[in-house]
């Protein structure tokens, strides 16, 4: 979440806390380290993906200009990271200073005061807090207030293998429907020249699997909850949409797909093993990268594919965000400002590459004529994408939250994790969508229960 990886709750505590906070490498970090440490020191704790880890290659033009502060990056395995924020934060311990978090846990945080109010420092300066893209500057908000800056923001897209359509006599629609891709998928699966049809998401985890289903789900009209909290996983709608893409992924997906994420599919498609795959659109520069991809120039995007619905796609945005518990707020900010700034993307351009510049956060970089340039195949479709997202309602409904691929309840982390498991499960064969379905309903009803959603 790729890019996604998600992460798996081992106590209710850790679910109900929602915290979102990967590992990263780096040579500074130890088991620990922390806010409280040197006074010029801050420590951030992060995702371990490809545009996070070029913040640690950049990071000494940072010091370079600020000598007063150092930066230290956090390295350990994700739950264990996790479980240690969670602790940290939950009991104030203020061993970070800067935290890696999503639209999914920025409200949630907000609201039980453990961040910052970035609001007064992001409108100061040339920050300029209005180049931000809407949709995500909104859902990092709580009451109108900024708690989170965009490091890099996504949607979902449909990327697909133009040489092979070409060479089947196919023409990929401007808008497919679910439908169509299905068929283009029967028509080039070839698993003796080890060729999925399209590769889909099975591994379990609320921000895998759940992640490229929910808006299946949304956009065959199906829902989570209704408005006055009543689970709506066995509804009809929901049973189609949820045996479309257990059928899908089974007949004409990746081998494994069970045990297939983010990082699998990104894999087997810039391996040219997939003809499809419906994603992150922060792939999109991944595939698009001659030293590690055999599909540069072959591929095309194209929006999310619907159903019911005008648009689908969902939104997300890796955000950097400042625990309330910190004693270095500024330095911190400094870093923050920094490192999501028009000043970082230039620097990323000019000495990583522009195709590298974090996508999805800020409408100047998408006005960069070197950014257009290098990112002509999937900036447009990328930005399009993000704009078209309806965080209120994704959906043929009106739900009680905001956001797409995930409930945003703090209960959804467990509940949102057991619901793959089933889901995966149904992938892998070993149950029916149907009993699949019939379980999560009972997870869900539970949920809406135990946290007194239904008034």
């Amino acid at each position: 979440m790729a890019i996604r990886s998600r992460w798996r709750p081992t106590t209710r505590a850790a679910a109900v806390a929602a915290v979102a906070v990967l590992s990263f490498t780096t040579a500074c970090a130890g088991a620990g380290g922390g806010g409280g440490g040197d006074a010029g020191a801050v420590t951030i704790a992060t995702v371990a993906n490809p545009q996070m880890e070029d913040i640690e290659k950049l990071t000494r033009e940072f010091e370079k200009d600020h000598p007063d502060t150092k930066v230290r990056f956090v390295t350990l395995p994700e739950n264990e990271l996790r479980d240690r924020v969670t602790q940290d934060i939950a009991t104030k311990g203020g061993q970070y200073d800067i935290v890696t978090i999503g639209t999914y846990e920025t409200p949630i945080w907000a609201k039980n005061g453990w961040l910052a109010n970035l609001d007064d420092r992001a409108s100061k300066g040339d920050y300029d807090v209005g180049d931000l893209l809407t949709p995500v500057r909104e859902a990092l908000s709580y009451q109108d207030n900024l708690y989170a800056v965009p490091f890099y923001g996504e949607s979902s897209f449909l990327m697909y293998r133009k040489d092979l359509f070409d060479k089947a006599g196919l023409t990929m629609p401007e808008k497919p429907t679910w439908e169509q891709v299905a068929g283009f998928a029967k028509k080039l699966h070839d698993p003796k020249h080890k060729l999925s049809g399209i590769c889909l998401r099975g591994l379990p985890g609320w921000g895998e699997v759940l992640a490229p289903l929910n808006t299946v789900i949304l956009t065959h009209g199906g829902q989570w909850y209704d408005e006055n909290w009543n689970a709506k996983l066995t509804s009809p709608e929901t049973k189609q949409a949820v045996q479309f893409y257990v059928d899908l992924v089974r007949d004409y997906g990746e081998p494994g797909a069970p045990n297939a994420g983010f990082s699998e599919c990104l894999t087997a498609t810039g391996q040219g093993n997939a003809a499809m795959w419906y994603d992150a659109t922060v792939a999109a520069s991944l595939l698009e990268d001659p030293k590690t991809s055999k599909v540069a120039g072959k591929m095309g995007y194209v929006p999310a594919p619907v159903a019911k619905t005008e648009n689908s796609g969902w939104l997300w945005a890796w955000s950097l965000a400042i625990p309330e518990t910190s004693k270095k707020q500024d330095a911190a900010w400094e870093f923050v400002s920094w490192a999501t700034s028009k000043k970082y993307h230039k620097l990323v351009g000019e000495k990583l590459g522009w195709s590298r510049v974090p996508p999805g956060a800020r409408q100047s970089t998408y006005d960069l004529p070197e950014y257009q340039k290098a990112a002509g195949a999937f900036a447009g479709p990328t930005l399009e994408s993000i704009e078209n997202v309806n965080v209120k309602q994704p959906g043929m409904h009106p739900q009680p939250w905001v956001g797409v691929q995930y409930v945003a309840i703090p209960e959804f982390q467990d509940l949102g994790t057991k619901v793959s498991q089933e889901i995966s499960a149904a992938i892998a064969g070993r149950q029916t969508v149907d009993e699949a379905l019939t379980k999560a309903q009972r997870y869900a009803e539970a949920t809406a229960k135990e946290g007194d959603y239904q008034k």
